[in-house]
């Protein structure tokens, strides 16, 4: 059997983590442009560091990233090489309304993006793009506190109503908001979040995230409005969470680190808050302020698919002060003795993907499309920049074999498959280059130094067979 003929295969980028030209364009500065390299990272991610413009002493990558801006002709004819049926990649908010709440769209931004995907068109690629993928005008955040305000509800659906009519015949897959769920672990990158001393984060998370459900609720009335064509999903950083014991306390600890993960996507897919949610809302002294519309456009207008990103599984303790942590995507978890580590410590676990998709699907019973996997590691290339990246195709032949046993044997239905960082692109998490998930070598380092230049490594020609042969081929010859 196999995936279906129509299968998606590709690669996914964001606009912040490669296109650079922050200032170009008529582009606006974004949260995203002000985040830099270094140790205050991770505090300014979270929120608790406010930092709202660029600072003397830091360096900020997603400035210049690599220059995809200029280069994204190049780029799309290599991913047409490779045979992409589809490539993801993010509309920078502030390049189609610069400060974020204006009337008028920015030209240049809507032409760039129009001349981009005629790019795609040319090499049979299906645009898939994410509407809002960590990013947002730094005018919305300084103005109106970011997503905590329900003003951005309205900035944003003339935002998609702007991008559906303009893109109209040219992209069909659309998703509204990447890894929804990472705004309880990093606000300020997900939803433009900085906290004031004494002011109630958890409520201010909660209520930002009501936000973003209903304007992805209001993107999906408006989307098919537009076009019925338009097939739009959700988002979410998936992995199943396994227990760190038979003891029935870590059993619940996992299922309730699960839930903690599902709830956005159980409101974006099947129209309503959960009773578990309300609950857990309900005991933490939580109050969301929702209208009757509200709940009514989350009710009507729910996701056609659910796509997710999956790097690695989790493991929950009831009591993990104990237990020996390790890194993951954004946040740590607790570690798993039965399986190896990546350089960053995130642990390899393609049966995990399978587990994940089958509980994916089980619950929400719509299309998955997988659109984040991959494997950040250290490159080290010969004089003409090819790496024998053997340790990468290691770890994707396993994961689509896992892919393909979750469709074959478990019935999964899968759309497609985007490889994260399909060229090395900087990372979201430590602003780094160095840790590269591409096909594509591209020279530059942490500092922001090189060429630039691109070129193929060995899983380039790996990727190409796989997509040809329509995942039969994993073999590393």
């Amino acid at each position: 059997m196999g995936f279906r003929k129509d299968f998606l295969w590709g690669g996914a980028t964001a606009a912040n983590q490669c296109e650079g030209g922050f200032n170009e364009g008529g582009r606006g500065l974004a949260n995203v442009d002000v985040i830099p390299t270094g140790p205050d990272r991770r505090s300014i991610i979270t929120g608790k560091k406010k930092m709202y413009s660029f600072e003397e002493g830091y360096f900020y990558p997603a400035k210049e990233a690599i220059d995809m801006y200029h280069r994204y002709k190049e780029d799309i004819a290599l991913f047409g090489e490779m045979g992409f049926k589809t490539y993801r990649l993010s509309i920078a908010w502030s390049r189609i309304f610069p400060k974020g709440d204006e009337t008028e769209p920015n030209e240049e931004g809507l032409q760039f993006y129009e001349d981009l995907f005629n790019e795609c068109h040319k090499y049979g690629i299906e645009p898939l793009v994410t509407i809002t993928h960590f990013d947002c005008p730094m005018h919305l955040i300084e103005e109106y506190g970011g997503w905590r305000n329900r003003k951005l509800i309205d900035f944003y659906k003339r935002l998609c109503t702007v991008l559906f009519t303009r893109y109209k015949g040219l992209v069909k897959y659309w998703l509204t908001f990447n890894e929804i769920n990472m705004i309880l672990h990093a606000p300020f990158l997900g939803a433009g979040l900085c906290f004031e001393e004494g002011e109630n984060e958890e409520q201010i998370k909660y209520q930002a995230a009501h936000h973003e459900l209903v304007a992805s609720a209001e993107a999906t009335k408006i989307a098919h409005e537009i076009d019925p064509e338009n097939k739009i999903g959700c988002m979410l950083a998936a992995a199943s969470y396994y227990p760190y014991s038979c003891r029935p306390e870590d059993v619940w600890e996992g299922k309730q680190k699960d839930r903690g993960n599902y709830f956005f996507i159980d409101v974006q897919s099947k129209g309503a808050y959960p009773a578990y949610a309300l609950k857990a809302l309900e005991r933490k002294g939580i109050e969301v302020e929702m209208t009757a519309e509200d709940l009514e456009v989350l009710k009507n207008h729910t996701v056609d698919f659910i796509s997710f990103s999956y790097y690695a599984s989790r493991v929950a303790a009831a009591e993990d002060s104990d237990v020996e942590k390790t890194a993951g995507n954004l946040f740590p978890t607790v570690k798993n003795p039965y399986l190896q580590s990546s350089e960053w410590g995130w642990q390899i676990d393609p049966l995990g993907l399978r587990i994940t998709m089958n509980d994916l699907y089980d619950r929400y019973q719509k299309p998955l499309f997988i659109v984040e996997n991959g494997l950040g590691a250290v490159d080290t290339p010969d004089e003409s920049g090819y790496v024998e990246d053997d340790y990468r195709i290691e770890y994707l032949a396993a994961h689509i074999q896992a892919m393909k046993e979750a469709v074959d044997e478990d019935g999964v239905d899968l759309l497609g498959y985007t490889s994260w960082g399909c060229i090395d692109l900087v990372s979201a998490g430590t602003g780094e280059m160095k840790k590269r998930y591409g096909f594509i070598y591209v020279d530059r380092d942490n500092e922001g130094n090189g060429t630039l230049n691109r070129a193929k490594k060995k899983s380039f020609h790996w990727y190409k067979k796989v997509i040809a042969s329509n995942g039969e081929d994993l073999t590393n010859e």
